[in-house]
């Protein structure tokens, strides 16, 4: 071979080294990963979801990459970074933290399967047709968190038997609101407690809310299921404690935190199963023909230490039925 044609033949080689491998990197899929909340507050979850993830085969920056949008608290974002992660051409979104993310993302495509994790009922909102054949591009993982209402505020009053009065703390511009404060005002009916709800949509009006209920000489508190709380949770749990408020709150990692007692499905194993039901629709599955999932594992849990920084007493029956007391 002559060595102009040899320079030619290794030019060509070169210049198609790059094609080749942007060629590959399009060849391993992208997740879109959306979430109304911060990345330190949902830590734990992305963990759980990356192990749900690798059970199918599927391990981040081996043979599949995930492209990260966190709104931070700014609901109004969402169909911007939804659209984003459409204009990326991700091969599935995973849209987490409540049915308002999943809306925002369904609203931005119709192709693009999507897989949800929400405490609302999905099929109420018209995020799904149904549980069991949900049709369209979406499916996921319902935690009903925010069906829990009554229950967690019956837990509550046996915690404190001769409490009058209660009040709620909701976030009013979730998609879920009506529903728990109809709920929690039903609850609070049928166990003879006089309730009061509170809006909370920022830090300020969670500072606010929190000096309402000393002027309504409420006995405890009842946190709803929220991404906004959750992002927010080390506030809400040293604002109880500070004005010596009893809480209940939605899930295990309130309590680990601080907070008096939670009630709710295990957010881990929530997770997880967004990560299973990712990596089934990587590996060829509809989403339309996966049934939404509910949560198997609930979780109530006592802190101990928390209820004796209150001064409060903590009922011997109440203990033995809790699935954890840390001490």
């Amino acid at each position: 071979m002559r060595r102009r044609d040899l320079i030619t033949l290794l030019g060509t080689a070169a210049a198609a080294w790059p094609i080749v491998a942007r060629s590959q990197q399009r060849s391993v899929p992208v997740i879109g990963y959306l979430n109304p909340g911060s990345p330190e507050a949902f830590a734990n979850s992305v963990t759980a979801f990356r192990k749900g993830l690798s059970e199918t085969g599927y391990v981040e920056g081996r043979n599949v990459a995930i492209e990260f949008r966190w709104a931070r608290d700014q609901a109004d974002r969402l169909p911007e970074l939804a659209a984003d992660l459409v204009r990326r051409q991700v091969t599935v979104i995973v849209a987490t933290g409540g049915v308002g993310v999943a809306l925002a993302a369904k609203a931005a495509t119709t192709t693009i399967p999507i897989v949800f994790s929400a405490g609302g009922d999905p099929a109420a909102t018209g995020l799904v047709t149904s549980f069991n054949r949900p049709s369209g591009n979406v499916t996921g993982v319902s935690g009903m968190s925010a069906k829990l209402v009554g229950k967690q505020l019956g837990l509550w009053h046996e915690a404190a038997p001769g409490a009058t009065r209660v009040a709620a703390l909701v976030n009013p511009i979730s998609v879920s609101a009506g529903s728990i404060v109809a709920d929690a005002k039903a609850a609070a009916f049928a166990a003879g407690l006089q309730i009061d709800i509170l809006s909370a949509s920022t830090s300020r009006e969670i500072d606010s809310a929190f000096a309402g209920m000393a002027q309504n000489q409420d006995a405890g508190l009842l946190v709803a299921s929220d991404t906004l709380f959750i992002n927010r949770r080390v506030q809400l749990v040293t604002l109880a404690v500070k004005h010596t408020v009893p809480a209940i709150f939605g899930f295990r990692e309130d309590a680990e935190a601080g907070g008096l007692m939670s009630y709710g499905p295990s957010l881990a194993d929530v997770h997880r199963q967004v990560g299973l039901y990712t990596g089934r629709i990587l590996k060829g599955e509809k989403p339309g023909d996966l049934p939404v999932m509910q949560p198997t594992k609930f979780e109530f849990v006592i802190n101990l230490q928390t209820a004796r920084t209150l001064g409060f007493d903590m009922p011997v029956t109440l203990l033995a039925r809790a699935d954890e007391v840390i001490e």
